[in-house]
């Protein structure tokens, strides 16, 4: 590697090098073949309530059709930026649809400006219906990118699916809990590309800053290159190894409000200072916009107060979004 690619971290950066054993690996395969979905369901209460974290193998996809999914990213992001442009998330209004430029999201604004770019689509819709609901946009120069890009989104859907009947059950509540939340959830599918750093790298500009996730589930798939840093309970950055073959899941803000902090959602960040492109996937799928989330009964206890107030999932989520984009500097 050339000497004037690597990176001087500084020291607020350094994760540690400890094993992922303590993020756990759950083979998912008994939870969406049927053969054992409470074995599967303490492996997520563990992952969950000590991590926010965990890696699922067997969860389904081919691998040949996730790295189909990873190149055509790549040749996305390669595109010009003034063809990348045209697509600008500010040109959905509040529906959050396109590509975002480098510095154009932060995530933590206050501290990290995020030294990446993003391409967001979701459900197909006519017409713009309100935050999250509206048009997608896709780039014209390349024909194949909606049918691979949206095909792996709805695999992602029944996935998540699959997933939240597990969280369900690993709260002893009905594997179908779920679904009276989510009948129009608000769900968003992301590409990501991270430039290399070089130099000094300081928390002013990273990969992305220091946050929890906004909604309910998030999956990750990433390639090999690196960068995902998970604190632990102690307040440690833990790097997030990236593991063939498998994707990362972790919970969000309404999942954490839910279990009454019974489940974690935890912080995370990504420092590319691999001297490589980093790509990735995330999906994130929430609940319907006016779905209300509070903690449940089984959850309050006198060990464990109520600590939060009922919110509904569109109001929270967007305006988390409203204070990371500056084209929705209006509607804060």
């Amino acid at each position: 590697m050339r000497k004037d690619l690597v990176a001087k971290l500084d020291d607020k950066l350094r994760a540690k090098r400890e094993s992922f054993d303590k993020l756990p690996v759950v083979d998912i395969a008994p939870l969406l073949d049927g053969s054992n979905k409470q074995r599967v369901a303490k492996e997520i209460r563990w992952a969950l309530s000590n991590t926010g974290f965990m890696y699922v193998k067997n969860h389904g996809l081919a691998q040949d059709f996730v790295d189909s999914v990873f190149d055509v990213s790549r040749r996305f992001f390669d595109l010009p930026t003034s063809q990348k442009m045209t697509l600008h998330v500010s040109k959905s209004d509040v529906a959050l649809r396109g590509y975002i430029e480098p510095f154009g999201e932060n995530t933590d604004p206050g501290k990290t400006k995020d030294l990446k770019e993003c391409f967001d689509f979701g459900p197909e819709r006519s017409t713009l219906e309100g935050p999250f609901f509206g048009p997608n946009q896709w780039p014209s120069s390349l024909p194949e990118f909606r049918e691979l890009t949206y095909g792996y989104h709805q695999k992602m859907v029944d996935l998540a699916k699959k997933l939240l009947q597990g969280i369900a059950l690993s709260l002893d509540l009905s594997e179908s809990y779920f679904e009276s939340l989510m009948r129009n959830p608000i769900s968003i599918q992301r590409l990501l590309h991270y430039p290399p750093q070089s130099g000094y790298i300081g928390e002013e500009i990273i990969g992305i800053g220091a946050h929890t996730d906004y909604g309910n589930l998030t999956i990750l798939a990433q390639d090999d290159v690196g960068g995902l840093q998970v604190m632990n309970r102690d307040g440690d950055w833990v790097e997030g190894i990236p593991i063939h073959g498998t994707f990362v899941i972790n919970i969000g803000d309404l999942i954490q409000r839910l279990t009454n902090d019974l489940y974690l959602a935890n912080m995370h960040r990504v420092v590319n200072s691999s001297g490589r492109e980093r790509y990735s996937i995330p999906y994130f799928i929430d609940a319907d916009f006016n779905a209300i989330i509070e903690p449940l009964p089984s959850c309050v206890t006198d060990s464990n107060p109520l600590r939060y107030k009922p919110v509904t999932c569109g109001e929270h989520k967007f305006g988390r979004f409203a204070a990371s984009y500056a084209h929705l500097a209006k509607a804060r």
